[in-house]
């Protein structure tokens, strides 16, 4: 179970860092409460506060390959703030969200446009070379990938969970395609640490998935 106090302090923390003044701004909590209720809706399996506390550990871990590491820990709160698994607009609605939300808590312009950007990023998790922030969004929303073989094969399950409206051929037909085109990358993380401690074991995670998942598709097997 997340800890829900801790949570609203790293949310507190960030907010105030990443503001470039002093002047009175609204108490940052009820904009935490507001996405934690979010995060805890029913239909999310995976995406769920369980996943945000994972990607803003991530980020602290690759917190010093990042131009402004507390504004890309503001968009790990939005980058999922949206999520309806049957929809295909839930980046871009949790980016908006972020605009109108963020002006409202105090954050200057040009930092509200920076996270609406990276959570957007998350749509293609493909970064440009040089987009220090970008690349540490990027690499913690994926480390999942890199997890241990029970823990990965969790979020798999937890997945396919929020799928459970599409039948199962077309839900193997649509996750191979996925793993595929991750596989298909040069590389899956972008920062030295990613690509040195998560990249092969998030390469042998993909390929072993993928196998599975063409066996479960085979008549013989």
């Amino acid at each position: 179970m997340a800890d829900l106090r801790d949570l609203r302090s790293r949310w507190r923390g960030a907010l105030l860092t990443a503001r470039d003044d002093d002047s009175r701004h609204p108490d940052p909590d009820p904009y935490a409460d507001e996405l934690l209720r979010r995060w805890q809706e029913p239909q999310r399996r995976y995406h769920t506060v369980a996943h945000l506390v994972a990607v803003l550990d991530h980020i602290d871990v690759l917190a010093e390959y990042a131009d402004d590491p507390d504004l890309v820990r503001l968009a790990a709160w939005f980058h999922d703030a949206v999520y309806l698994p049957d929809r295909s607009e839930n980046e871009e609605r949790s980016a908006r969200l972020a605009e109108r939300a963020l002006p409202e808590a105090g954050l200057p312009a040009r930092q509200t446009v920076e996270v609406a950007r990276l959570v957007r990023l998350t749509v293609t998790h493909d970064p440009a070379p040089g987009d220090r922030n970008g690349e540490v969004l990027c690499d913690a929303d994926l480390a999942i990938l890199a997890a241990p073989p029970a823990a990965y094969a969790a979020y798999t399950a937890e997945v396919r969970e929020e799928y459970h409206f599409v039948p199962n051929d077309a839900f193997r037909a649509g996750r191979s395609a996925i793993l595929r085109q991750l596989l298909d990358l040069p590389q899956l993380f972008r920062t030295p640490h990613g690509c040195t401690e998560w990249e092969p074991t998030a390469r042998y995670n993909l390929a072993a998935e993928l196998e599975m998942l063409s066996t479960a598709d085979d008549p013989a097997s």
